[in-house]
């Protein structure tokens, strides 16, 4: 009794070739261009960067508010400066008190006397408004 023998199917082999290339390729794809591959990685370090440049500023915002907090202690209150902070937060002064005035825009100091920037800035509106 003659038996014959079966060739093999070449589909299955293949098939499996072609997966394997496949998923080599996408492995290859993704250390080169993926999310944290090659190419990436310039902007990765820039990105940590910039986190470190905004964690340090952050960190210096904390120190100084700790230092204010520290300034408002019940056992080292200094009454210099709960003097001032009260008269910044209220507006006042008293007589003795030296008074700079300030230019909001540019932070300067304001050079002249009152009377005269308040006659200067009343002329400005005088020739700014022709029917005065």
């Amino acid at each position: 009794m003659p038996t014959r023998l079966k060739r093999p199917a070449i589909w299955r082999p293949l098939a499996l070739t072609v997966a394997l290339l496949g998923f080599q390729g996408y492995l290859g794809f993704s250390a080169i261009g993926g999310q944290f591959g090659i190419e990436s990685r310039t902007q990765i370090l820039l990105d940590i960067d910039q986190l470190k440049a905004r964690s340090s500023a952050l960190q210096a915002e904390i120190d100084a508010y700790r230092h204010r907090a520290t300034l408002m202690d019940t056992r080292r209150l200094d009454p210099d400066i709960v003097i001032e902070r009260a008269r910044a937060l209220l507006n006042m002064a008293n007589a003795d008190d030296v008074i700079v005035m300030v230019d909001p825009h540019t932070g300067k100091p304001l050079s002249g006397k009152f009377e005269e920037l308040a006659t200067d800035e009343l002329t400005q509106l005088i020739q700014a408004d022709s029917t005065l």
